[in-house]
């Protein structure tokens, strides 16, 4: 029912369905969001640009959703600012803040059709014509609904109550419940997490291309950096309140701002590896467990560069970039002896997990080596792509 409630907050000031033809930034300035002492949001900088699908993840109970609740209205910042198309909204009731929310709950009225459900917010709400309040005419609702119930691929359910209709189609009635107000900004909180594997997939692709047909402002909500990934326009990534990282897909991937971040996003996560330095003539070794590797030339050139402390520091390194063989009884330069201690086979390829004194190691190989738990092998690890981060976690390279 609180959701409901909710949900009726955003069902005033109602504008033409159609292409968002007039989008919105969305701009949070030092945002900080404190229950006494422990601040669930920390001085958040961020801009999501007009027409923008930006996503916001991390753990459970990071602070992404009570971030995205500020931008609705739902929750009041204890310090900062929010603009909304250039517009403080900051202290602005939910209504007026022309957003429509998707919650993570269907939250859809059991006794109504899905026509009457997704009529709801147009036959409460109102439009402002001059100085008048004016509420919207039968054929303007009913055009609205059917327009929307076709972009949603649901025109067929219209007549029936939510309990006749299976998960993904809840969802796409809630989403056409936002959608028939055309608001400049949706938020949706986690809104396929009651979805199974294959129906998330399929309604990911859906969401997408709504994105690219509407034009619309969205910022989405999720723990899942799968759906981050797939969906996200940029990422913002954050953790015990902070934004860790705010950037594309790929850079998130490729250049973790810091040690969270590399292991948050990728699965499986990112190899950790805590060792120390040693300059040479050349470089350096990156020494751990009592063996070392020579640093390629580009990650070594960004550690001088950042004249980075020879001790307490991390290697990087994602499994796919790890080589790992079988034990020949050979151990050429540069390769570090292991034991495989567990192992996930996926068809084509396999996870395997190798142990090298009490450094853990996650490698993907080719199914064909035919790796099995107990198997002793040879790993590479020094890499082009490898990372290196300081004793505080931040990425040098």
């Amino acid at each position: 029912m609180t959701i409901i409630l909710y949900y009726c907050a955003f069902t005033l000031g109602i504008r033409p369905f159609g292409r968002c033809d007039h989008m919105a930034k969305v701009v949070l300035e030092h945002v900080t969001k404190s229950y006494g002492k422990f601040h669930a949001v920390n001085d958040v900088d961020l801009v999501i640009e007009d027409g923008s699908f930006v996503v916001l993840v991390g753990p459970s109970g990071c602070g992404k959703s009570t971030t995205l609740r500020m931008v609705a209205g739902l929750e009041t910042p204890t310090k900062g600012r929010i603009y909304i198309d250039g517009r403080d909204v900051t202290d602005l009731e939910p209504r007026d803040r022309n957003i429509a929310m998707v919650f993570q709950s269907y939250a859809l009225y059991p006794h109504m059709t899905v026509f009457d459900n997704m009529a709801f917010a147009l036959r409460a709400g109102y439009f402002v014509e001059g100085k008048r309040k004016k509420r919207y005419p039968k054929r303007e609702i009913e055009k609205r609904v059917n327009d929307a119930a076709e972009l949603l691929g649901i025109s067929d359910q219209l007549q029936k109550k939510p309990k006749q209709l299976s998960g993904g189609q809840r969802q796409r009635v809630a989403l056409g419940r936002s959608l028939v107000r055309n608001p400049t900004v949706f938020l949706m909180d986690e809104p396929l997490s009651n979805l199974d594997a294959k129906l998330r997939t399929k309604m990911r692709q859906e969401l997408k291309r709504l994105h690219k047909k509407l034009g619309a402002t969205i910022i989405y909500v999720t723990h899942d950096q799968m759906e981050a990934m797939t969906l996200a326009d940029k990422i913002a990534i954050i953790d015990k309140g902070l934004l860790k990282q705010y950037a594309p897909p790929l850079s998130t991937y490729n250049k973790p701002a810091d040690s969270f971040v590399a292991t948050f996003i990728g699965s499986p996560a990112m190899n950790i590896i805590h060792g120390s330095l040693t300059p040479h003539s050349q470089g350096y070794f990156f020494e751990f467990e009592q063996q070392k590797f020579d640093l390629p030339l580009n990650v070594a050139k960004a550690v001088y560069e950042a004249k980075l402390s020879s001790t307490d520091a991390s290697y990087g390194i994602r499994p796919e970039n790890v080589i790992a063989v079988p034990e020949t009884g050979e151990s050429p330069e540069g390769n570090i002896p292991g034991t495989v201690f567990g192992l996930e086979a996926l068809g084509s390829k396999d996870y395997i997990f190798i142990r090298t004194g009490d450094t853990e190691i996650c490698a993907e190989v080719n199914a064909d080596l035919g790796f099995a738990i107990g198997d002793t092998c040879q790993i590479k690890l020094a890499s082009k792509k490898g990372h290196v981060f300081d004793n505080k976690g931040r990425a040098v390279y």
